[in-house]
């Protein structure tokens, strides 16, 4: 099957397709199959993509679509019924959200979690070497919003550090502040390891000290409104076990505390 991954932008379609998709053909004694849709933090996008691949091969006649963005957006579009079955967080406070308005279907499981580096373009131009140089004038630096979990963390190096940063923007997705340092757009953004390590030479990564002070853990539930209850509990199995966990780990990701 071809994997598809998509953002969201509205609830019409996704509700529209809630009575097509999501069903299960499975046969007793067979495998799960059919479709399920798993809404995943922004930073997963490239292991997830292949978790995804990997999956379908894995389980002949599935379909696995996700829905990337910022965990607090997913979180809105999950209370305002839009039709998942897992969903992936790159915090735990987002997650608690989804478990306290009853929307997910068992605990969530930790399975994996991400530090913060610095990434400026290559050359590092505004020669950045430590978390209080983005608060130097003239350094034009991107960061998340604060309800976005790289956000949250960023605060709490702020904190740590004792420096109040002055972003020229706030965006929505971890994704979106590294794709402004990649532009030239932004001369330094606060992003995960994992997000530079997949940019590859696009851009630089920079550790500071602070950042082990706003360490973020991922958790992962299956969802109660999920209309293939049994392909859900694979996929997530999937993340969870050895192979999953093998991307993750290639990619930067660091085991779940």
């Amino acid at each position: 099957m071809t994997r598809r991954a998509f953002a969201l932008v509205g609830l019409a379609p996704l509700l529209a397709s809630a009575a097509c998709g999501g069903t299960t053909n499975a046969s007793p004694g067979s495998g799960p199959s059919g479709s399920i849709t798993v809404f995943a933090a922004a930073s997963l996008q490239q292991t997830f993509s292949k978790i995804g691949v990997d999956f379908e091969q894995a389980h002949p006649g599935t379909t696995v679509t996700f829905n990337f963005a910022g965990s607090s957006d997913l979180v809105s579009q999950l209370q305002q019924g839009a039709p998942a079955d897992v969903f992936a967080s790159a915090d735990t406070s987002n997650m608690d959200k989804a478990t306290g308005d009853s929307l997910t279907s068992a605990a969530p499981v930790t399975f994996a979690s991400n530090t913060l580096e610095i990434a400026v373009p290559p050359g590092n131009p505004a020669k950045v070497a430590t978390l209080k140089d983005l608060a130097r004038p003239g350094v034009r630096v991107v960061l998340c919003a604060p309800a976005v979990p790289c956000g949250a963390a960023a605060a709490k190096a702020e904190a740590t550090a004792k420096v109040d940063i002055k972003p020229v923007s706030e965006e929505q997705s971890v994704t979106d502040v590294l794709g402004k340092v990649v532009t030239g757009e932004a001369d330094a953004g606060l992003v995960y390891v994992t997000d530079v390590k997949g940019a590859a030479d696009k851009v630089k990564g920079i550790s500071f000290p602070e950042s082990s002070t706003a360490v973020n853990t991922y958790p992962i539930a299956t969802l109660r409104a999920s209309r293939n209850a049994a392909l859900a509990r694979a996929f997530l199995e999937a993340v969870t076990g050895e192979s999953g966990q093998a991307v993750l780990a290639a990619a930067g990701f660091a085991k779940a505390p």
